[in-house]
């Protein structure tokens, strides 16, 4: 699921480009920053379909063997088990799953070799020779192999891997989300009746955490060029150009969350802009941001500019 800081590294892209456009509306960017964590849903159930491809590939599969010229006996008595899978049942009678492939126009019909690759790859794996080997269907049995499918197929195959690249920009950013949102599906998906089983929520807590984006970014803009003094301020030892553009962005939001977030813990915000930045900046920007944003909240606590809603918020 998207946590705090997966919703501002979305913040922080949407700045960006919000930064380097020529335009300075900020409704479009801020349209794009909510578009980008549809996205990530999007994404997600673009996943769990691959997994009902590939099940259903199965029944292809073995109906294309039992109309050869000259099936072999294996030909004429190919299982089409996993398309009878009690996760992958119930994922497709799941309401919420099938109104998002209607709304996302969901299709793998433009390769249809995908779930091929996939299927013919498990095939000869242990443990789908154990799935089919078990007499009964369990919904706990049924979902170890999807669960093999996915995280030692789907997820370990380059050709997967590159559509999704191109279809989605920020696949490699969210990738980690999306494993945790299929495998919190896998433990969702606990009930013989299909009615009681739900997707994984992409937020827990939307309302808020959109409201939160939503104010994150608005204000990182609105104060920009105040918040951009405080830091030229701590940085007169530095060259403009030296100085990443991510580096910049990042303490805005900082002193966003600082002077406007009164929920917020003073050392969360700090430490979390910094991890951030070592994953979207330079080398050495964790050190830098550290430092300056020390040097600024103290000046902005000194000013009474910082408060807290509650005990243990302000260090």
């Amino acid at each position: 699921m998207l946590n705090r800081r997966h919703l501002r590294v979305k913040t922080l892209q949407a700045l960006y480009s919000y930064q380097q456009s020529e335009s300075k509306e900020v409704k479009p960017f801020e349209n794009a920053l909510l578009k980008s964590v549809d996205k990530v849903y999007e994404m997600y159930i673009w996943l769990l379909s691959l997994l009902v491809e590939v099940a259903e590939y199965s029944k292809a599969d073995a109906e294309g063997r039992a109309n050869k010229h000259r099936p072999s006996v294996e030909d004429l008595n190919a299982s089409v088990k996993l398309n009878e899978n009690l996760f992958i049942k119930s994922l497709k009678l799941n309401q919420e799953y099938l109104d998002a492939i209607k709304k996302y126009k969901i299709s793998w019909s433009f390769d249809p070799e995908v779930s091929r690759s996939v299927f013919l790859s498990l095939i000869n794996s242990p443990e789908y020779l154990v799935f089919l080997q078990t007499d009964h269907h369990t919904l706990k049995s049924d979902k170890d192999v999807i669960k093999h499918i996915f995280k030692k197929l789907i997820l370990k195959s380059p050709g997967i891997e590159q559509i999704f690249e191109e279809k989605f920009i920020n696949w490699a950013v969210d990738k980690d989300v999306l494993q945790a949102l299929v495998a919190k599906t896998f433990k969702n998906f606990s009930y013989d009746n299909p009615i009681d089983n739900k997707l994984a929520e992409i937020c827990p807590n939307w309302d808020e955490d959109r409201l939160y984006i939503i104010d994150l970014f608005n204000k990182s803009v609105a104060f920009e060029m105040e918040y951009q003094k405080l830091i030229a301020q701590k940085t007169k030892n530095w060259e403009a150009e030296r100085i990443a553009m991510m580096d910049i962005l990042l303490m805005r939001m900082a002193i966003t969350e600082l002077v406007h977030f009164s929920s917020i813990p003073v050392k969360v915000t700090i430490n979390e802009y910094i991890e951030i930045s070592k994953e979207f900046s330079t080398p050495k920007s964790n050190l830098f941001i550290n430092g300056i944003l020390d040097k600024i909240f103290a000046d902005l606590k000194t000013a009474g500019k910082i408060h807290k809603a509650g005990r243990g918020l302000l260090e």
